[in-house]
């Protein structure tokens, strides 16, 4: 039990505290208590005192404490209610509709501007209205107007869905044409921002901007299609004619009054004149069809014809928006310049064709003509050193008789005349090959060296005998092409140099150009005029030629210039009239690896058991075969003449009887590969050879042909080519010693 009631207030226990003190001072003042018990209450009641004092002080402190709490709670409350006026008052201050939602989406406020426009739902809006349900009263209002196609349960998921997004802005449409635009933030706190600003005003002047836009641009679009020479016309998604110029109606032989906006395309079709034929596969069904499905339209381009009058180009296109434009262009006057020229290029190319056909037939005439030549001459070349070998062999025969001084003049001029001769036959084989293409080279390493020592020697007495100075220079140089054709090829430059230079100095050196060498002959002849430079490369031609220069045909510069562009080797010319001439061919050089020198063969020696050349061999019986009567008498005299025995017969058929007739082995064979009808020298030589064994043999021949070269050195056998010269005749018959 307490004195005091806690539940009293502090100013209440003071006053009942002082209450009791007042009493117990009287009461100890009005009794006399000697035992002492009234000041032992007084003591108590001055403790007691003591302890109200106390606690009235922790009272007094408390109420100061709650008084300044009170009085800042106070001001805090006062500055909250301004600040959210202040905030009520800057969000009503805003142009644009606010509100704004919590992190659990529910409007803690807005303003007065916030769907002020939906007057049916705007009472609605309190603060703790839950987002969906704010996005369902909207879907529902009467002020909003639905895109087409829309339903209020679509366009309220489709704003759900916006609102999703952490940021979001699109345009509402409301009824009377107004606008809003709605965007959406997120603040820090995870709340939502939503503010709507009216841009009816924005929205209508950008249509009008733009209707004005497409005012001008539709008369711009109109003025140049009027400007075209094509014919256009442009149709809407339900095939309707929204432009057009006045091109298309005069190409289409349409009405003007039948090509009006809002025109069907089916109907302006139908409208069309019936003798209009489409082309490339095109007709009226086909082109309606494809006018009828806008979404698989793609571009179509077919011809539109009236007979021959009217040629139309036509090109239809599909638009973006689904509707299509069609160009109708007039080329009838190309159409009827390419028929007028179809028709004159079938004229002319019966014509070509007509005359290729002639040319053709002289082109084959021509060749047959060539062909004939080229085996004429190389027939005639062969038959003519047929007699040639035979002359000079008998020629030969006479060289060892005793003679007068004028027979032995007589004798040499013969065999001038028979060099001479033979000289223009090879001449004129070599032409033959070239012309024909059966010009067969074989590309080697060639030490030109070798070349250049045997043409010095060869025309060395000539030009001593001319009182020139003829100067060939010395070379290690090794390259890479025809030996036998290059050896030709410098023999005719060097020749012509030394025949046709009257005095001075005729000179044959090369330079070395990187992996090519330049070999040049210089004269110091008459020279070469400019008009005369193709010339004297042709077969049979010759330039002012001196009379030392008399012997020869003119075939040496064509041989030069054939064999060059056969072999591929550049052919040059400088020439200065009255001072002298430069040929040069320029020649590449072996490869590294073959450059090398060729080990010389030492100079051929007879060994012990041979015979020297012009020993008579006694009693060797040498088998010749040759079908030419008047050769085979020379060869046999000339035989005959150094001491041999000959049995000779004129074909392979007569040899291999007359061998079986005989029973005797000949110590040596001498065939000509040429035999006529029957089997060839080197056929022959097999069956001989395979009769009896190897017996020391030559093949003798007027052909140049690699092949046969070829197939002599398959069978072991030199050839010897005609015509022949008595030297190889001794030279055959000392390796039977």
């Amino acid at each position: 039990m307490t004195l005091i009631n806690p539940a009293d207030s502090v100013e209440r226990q003071n006053e009942k505290l002082l209450r009791i003190t007042q009493s117990l001072m009287r009461r100890v003042e009005q009794q006399q208590d000697p035992s002492g018990l009234a000041y032992a209450q007084f003591e108590r009641a001055a403790l007691l005192e003591d302890q109200v004092r106390s606690r009235t002080r922790d009272l007094e402190r408390a109420l100061d404490l709650l008084h300044d709490s009170n009085l800042r709670l106070e001001h805090a409350s006062a500055e909250t209610e301004a600040a959210r006026a202040n905030l009520a008052d800057a969000i009503e201050a805003v142009h644009e509709g606010f509100a704004l939602f919590d992190s659990q989406d529910r409007l803690v406020l807005s303003n007065s501007r916030f769907c002020q426009d939906m007057r049916d739902i705007a009472d609605q809006l309190t603060p703790g209205l839950p987002f969906d349900r704010y996005v369902e009263l909207v879907s529902q209002s009467a002020y909003l107007a639905l895109p087409q196609g829309d339903t209020a349960l679509s366009w309220a998921l489709k704003r759900k869905a916006r609102h999703r997004e952490n940021d979001a802005m699109f345009n509402v449409r409301l009824t009377q044409d107004l606008w809003l635009q709605v965007s959406e933030r997120r603040t820090a706190s995870k709340g939502t921002v939503v503010l709507q600003t009216d841009v009816t005003d924005l929205i209508r002047l950008e249509r009008k901007e733009r209707a004005r836009l497409q005012n001008k641009q539709a008369r711009l679009i109109a003025a140049t299609l009027e400007h075209l020479n094509q014919g256009v016309c442009i149709f809407d998604d339900a095939a309707r004619l929204i432009g057009w110029n006045a091109r298309v109606a005069e190409l289409l032989r349409l009405p003007l009054t039948r090509v009006q906006r809002g025109a069907g395309f089916a109907a302006l079709i139908d409208q069309m004149p019936e003798d209009f034929t489409l082309s490339h596969g095109m007709s009226r069904k086909r082109l309606l069809e494809w006018a009828d499905r806008p979404s698989r339209r793609g571009a179509l381009r077919f011809e539109a014809a009236q007979g021959a009058a009217l040629t139309l180009d036509a090109f239809a296109q599909g638009l973006p928006d689904g509707g299509f434009v069609i160009s109708f262009t007039d080329v009838t006057a190309e159409r009827n310049a390419a028929r007028a020229l179809r028709e004159m290029n079938e004229r002319l190319e019966a014509r070509v064709a007509e005359r290729t056909t002639e040319l053709a037939s002289a082109l084959a005439e021509a060749e047959r003509a060539n062909a004939s030549k080229s085996r004429f001459v190389a027939a005639a070349s062969h038959d003519l050193l047929q007699p040639l070998s035979a002359a000079k062999l008998f020629v030969g025969t006479l060289s060892g008789e005793d003679l007068t001084p004028v027979g032995t003049e007589t004798l040499g001029k013969i065999s001038s005349a028979l060099g001479s001769l033979e000289h223009i036959i090879e001449a004129l084989l070599d032409m033959s090959k070239l012309d024909s293409g059966r010009a067969a080279f074989d590309l080697r390493p060639v030490d030109l060296g070798q070349i250049f020592s045997t043409l010095n020697t060869q025309l060395e007495p000539l030009a001593a005998q001319k009182g020139l100075d003829l100067r060939v220079l010395p070379t290690t140089a090794r390259v890479e092409t025809d030996p036998s054709y290059l050896r030709r090829i410098l023999q005719n430059l060097l020749g012509n140099a030394v025949r046709y230079t009257a005095r001075g100095k005729v000179l044959m050196g090369l330079r070395r150009q990187g992996d090519r060498v330049r070999i040049e002959v210089w004269d110091t002849g008459p020279g070469i005029a400019p008009e005369h430079r193709d010339m004297i490369f042709r077969e049979f031609s010759r330039v002012d030629a001196p009379a030392s220069a008399s012997e020869g045909l003119g075939l040496g510069l064509a041989i030069v210039d054939r064999a060059c562009a056969g072999l591929g080797l550049p052919l040059g010319l400088r020439s200065e009239p009255g001072r002298g001439t430069v040929f040069s061919v320029t020649v590449p050089l072996a490869s590294r690896a073959s450059r090398a020198p060729a080990r010389r063969s030492a100079p051929r020696v007879p060994s012990p058991g041979l015979a020297p050349p012009g020993l008579p061999v006694q009693g060797r019986v040498v088998f010749l075969v040759e079908n030419d009567t008047d050769l085979r008498r020379a060869l046999t005299l000339s035989l005959e003449g150094m001491g041999a025995d000959v049995i000779d017969v004129g074909n392979g058929r007569e040899a291999l009887d007359l061998l079986d007739e005989l029973e005797i082995t000949p110590d040596a064979l001498m065939l000509d590969e040429d035999l006529g009808p029957g089997m060839t020298g080197t056929e022959l030589l097999g069956e001989i050879t395979g009769r009896y064994g190897p017996i020391p043999a030559r093949i003798i021949s007027a052909q140049r042909a690699p092949t046969l070269r070829e197939r002599c050195q398959s069978l072991g056998v030199p050839l010897l080519s005609k015509p022949l010269e008595r030297r190889d005749l001794e030279l055959f018959l000392s390796e039977l010693v």
